[in-house]
């Protein structure tokens, strides 16, 4: 490898500071260092990196081009000696979050504002899961928290939950529907009559699960719950949407509820990890996501 993060920095700190010698200084190396730094490195690469013909040394289009990657090269050593110090203190390299889908992300959002300007060294990733895929995301190791666990966890243990509450919903449908001219309480065998949009389950392991259907209807299958509000809201059928995300919706009459016979049950949702999982970043996520204020906004937002 002829390229150096020494020889790299030395580049970079010649275009900010403007000359070799404010480099050295920058550096605190001696001018003559940094000079034969550059020197062997264009001696190495076989360019020129530097044109010399002027008062001060520019940077050459071969030279401009490698420190444009070169920066690139040296923010990633730079983070990555960061992370590796933050894995000897108890904090993970990455922590992958998963959400299910009938929960909001803009409450998520502010909790990321306050760790990244508490901590910000563990590389966070957000997924989003329905149905049997909250737990499904932890049995196939796709994420290591899971925001929203619904339903019973997979066999075998290994898992810890703590309830983050419950979700209600509403049974909607646009107001041009055939099924909202019918009388309440709307029975299992009218409700059969129409069809369901229904939000995918995005299990990969673990058997799928539907919710409020009845036997024998129809469905139409979504990727997404903002993709199954728009799709009633059309009058592509009917189905059970969160309280908090139908409400704009029935407030201005483009969409209109209605009681089911067997009224409209809230979901329990969990807060769920790996027993095995005990990382500062987790643990600072937990604490925070299991607050009063923060699992209202979650579930009524």
């Amino acid at each position: 490898m002829k390229l150096t993060l020494e020889a790299l920095e030395a580049l970079d700190a010649i275009d900010r500071h403007g000359s070799f010698a404010a480099a050295a200084k920058a550096l605190h190396r001696v001018p003559s260092a940094v000079t034969y730094t550059v020197q062997k490195l264009e001696q190495d690469l076989d360019v020129l990196l530097f044109d010399r013909r002027g008062h001060r040394a520019v940077l050459t289009e071969a030279g401009q081009e490698l420190l444009r990657e070169g920066r690139n090269l040296l923010n990633a050593a730079g983070g990555l000696e960061c992370r590796v110090r933050q894995v000897a203190k108890g904090w993970e390299a990455e922590l992958v979050i998963a959400v299910n889908e009938i929960l909001p992300l803009a409450p998520l959002y502010e909790l990321l504002t306050v760790y990244y300007a508490e901590h910000g060294e563990t590389r966070l990733r957000l997924t989003r899961e329905s149905l049997s895929g909250c737990w499904d995301a932890l049995a196939d190791q796709r994420a290591d928290l899971v925001v929203g666990a619904s339903g019973d966890p997979p066999p075998g243990g290994g898992y810890a939950s703590q309830s983050l509450g419950e979700m209600r919903f509403v049974y909607a449908m646009a107001p041009s529907h055939l099924l909202a001219a019918e009388p309440e309480p709307l029975s299992a065998e009218v409700r059969a009559r129409h069809r369901a949009v229904v939000m995918a389950d995005t299990s990969r392991r673990l058997p799928v699960r539907t919710v409020g259907l009845v036997t024998g209807q129809d469905t139409f299958t979504v990727p997404t719950m903002q993709a199954k509000l728009e799709a009633q809201v059309a009058g592509l059928g009917v189905g059970f949407l969160p309280e908090n995300l139908a409400a704009p919706y029935l407030a201005t009459g483009r969409l209109v509820s209605r009681r089911p016979e067997e009224g409209n049950p809230p979901e329990p949702l969990f807060l769920a990890w790996h027993t095995r999982r005990r990382g500062r970043t987790l643990v600072w996520f937990r604490e925070h996501l299991l607050a009063d204020a923060l699992r209202t906004r979650l579930l009524r937002n």
